[in-house]
């Protein structure tokens, strides 16, 4: 087979355009910095890191899941610690009245410090964390607790407050379905964790506070004897069941806690794992791509050289 001229120069431009478009391509591997910028450049990879893309979004996503949690949970502590104290105040006040002497007067004055208390405590039942009641069950919008005054006795009373302010809430209603309802949060791939402590946990997990707090002003407004040693016997138990139930459920808030602060740093050590693993995928060997750039550079000039000397003869050349 007869090789002409035009055949070998053919050849050759094939030859130097790949040459060049190979250096071409390792050019803006390493103006990138990555391996690759279309799809074309490797499908497979392309594919991987786009998993990779989704698997950092989603983990992102629970990052802040897990944060909104531990920030409602130190509130929810918070208002909690708040709330055994106001029991503890009440607790002395009960022991205070059993003390000899205690007349009639001294027990007015403390029945105008619990009904004090009472109404703080509907306050830190009515606790917020970004415009949201942690206490109201998945009604979020509405406050759980309001304070309910008699008008005869003045005696304060916490009772379930209705979305429009009203009091008291339906127990067989809507309402209280969503009051007892439980926040869930997905803190990662399948995992989804109940978050909130509900005001009826509070009020009804160690009995009826609601009706003991309300007993406990109508004891210390009494003048029956009977009812007076109720308020160091009967009522001083029951408070104790109560602040039971707080520590019981600040002890559920703290494991939750720990719980989030260990999924925290989970969280963070995937987040760590993806990026290195993308990192790996996408990202070029630089001191790699400088050897690889140096040697197709060499071969494209090798191969203008080479195709210089040996197209260069033409007739005239002959002649001469």
């Amino acid at each position: 087979m007869r090789i002409t001229n035009n055949m070998m120069a053919n050849s050759f431009m094939t030859d130097m355009n790949n040459n060049l478009e190979n250096l071409d391509r390792i050019r803006q591997q390493l103006t990138s910095g990555k391996n690759f910028s279309k799809p074309s450049h490797d499908p497979a990879g392309v594919i991987r890191s786009m998993q990779l893309y989704s698997g950092i979004d989603a983990n992102k996503q629970y990052n802040k899941n897990i944060s909104n949690v531990i920030n409602w949970l130190d509130v929810t502590d918070t208002a909690l610690d708040q709330i055994g104290k106001q029991l503890g105040k009440i607790r002395d006040k009960l022991e205070e009245a059993g003390n000899p002497g205690f007349g009639e007067t001294e027990r007015k004055a403390l029945k105008d410090e619990v009904n004090g208390i009472i109404a703080s405590m509907s306050q830190s039942l009515n606790t917020t964390f970004d415009g949201k009641y942690i206490f109201s069950g998945t009604r979020v919008t509405g406050k759980p607790t309001g304070v309910q005054k008699d008008g005869t006795t003045k005696n304060n009373s916490i009772d379930y407050v209705n979305r429009d302010g009203s009091m008291p809430l339906d127990p067989a209603g809507d309402e209280y379905k969503q009051m007892e309802g439980k926040l869930k949060a997905e803190i990662s791939e399948g995992v989804v964790m109940e978050y909130n402590v509900t005001a009826t946990e509070v009020l009804e997990g160690g009995g009826d506070l609601r009706k003991l707090l309300e007993d406990i002003v109508k004891h210390l407004d009494s003048d029956d004897q009977s009812e007076i040693s109720k308020l160091y016997g009967e009522d001083l138990g029951n408070i104790d069941k109560a602040l039971d139930n707080v520590l019981r459920i600040r002890a559920e808030v703290g494991a939750k806690q720990n719980r989030m602060e260990a999924a925290k740093e989970m969280n963070k050590e995937t987040n760590f794992n993806l990026h290195e693993i993308l990192s790996n995928i996408e990202d070029i060997d630089l001191v790699e791509k400088n050897m690889e750039y140096a040697i197709l550079q060499s071969v494209y000039i090798s191969s203008l050289q080479t195709s210089a000397k040996i197209l260069q003869p033409t007739l005239m050349d002959y002649l001469r």
